[in-house]
């Protein structure tokens, strides 16, 4: 496994290991000193993983820019740190809301025992992970931002296969010039063959002349 690789493998497990902490948090009182203590931990751990995101992102521009990796492994890479960052959104809004999640989730598990078996249990009703406890507005402004997160993926990508293009473009105007530079030494090596050839020939005749007079 790449440098890159592995960095990705560390700030993915510190993502996790956040997680938990959150979790472990949000079951105390606010109050409580296990709560202040465990949101000092996440705060430090959150700006860990906000500048280890910021340091995949750098490499990973570099290692493009190097042509170090393929266009689609660059690809992939990217939907790894888009994920990652979507990752930092949904713990940052976790952490703020301070346990919000929980309380509605728990309001939720008790209303949902009077709905019918069948309206409890359609995936339609069921609330995507990384939206609960928010508001519309803050659901609108998280997907406008995950939308230009990706906008911006896509922007750095454009720009790699556009330089990856113009150089395949280079290089073939270099491999038609070295093509005429071969033309060109294969028709001055005929030429010359030519003239090793008449030359030869003309030694031939003067030898046979010289040959003749002597006799």
């Amino acid at each position: 496994m790449d440098q890159w690789l592995s960095q990705f493998e560390e700030c993915s497990q510190l993502g996790r290991e956040i997680q938990v902490k959150i979790n472990e948090r949000d079951k105390h009182s606010r109050t409580s000193v296990p709560y202040t203590k465990l949101s000092a931990q996440i705060r430090a751990s959150m700006k860990k993983f906000s500048s280890d995101i910021g340091l995949l992102k750098t490499n990973l521009l570099r290692l493009s820019t190097a042509y170090r990796i393929t266009e689609g492994e660059m690809e992939r890479r990217q939907i790894l740190v888009n994920e990652l960052i979507s990752k930092e959104k949904k713990l940052n809004q976790e952490f703020n809301n301070e346990g919000a999640g929980g309380s509605r989730q728990n309001l939720m598990g008790h209303t949902s025992s009077s709905l019918p078996s069948a309206m409890s249990s359609n995936p339609w009703l069921d609330e995507p992970e990384e939206f609960r406890g928010l508001a519309n507005q803050d659901i609108r402004s998280q997907q406008q931002n995950l939308i230009e997160q990706q906008d911006e993926g896509l922007d750095a990508l454009s720009k790699v296969i556009s330089h990856q293009k113009q150089m395949a473009v280079d290089i073939g105007h270099e491999v038609d010039a070295q093509n005429e530079i071969i033309d060109d030494i294969g028709e001055h090596m005929d030429r010359t063959n030519e003239r090793l050839i008449k030359e030869r020939r003309h030694i031939k005749i003067v030898d046979k002349k010289s040959t003749t007079c002597c006799k």
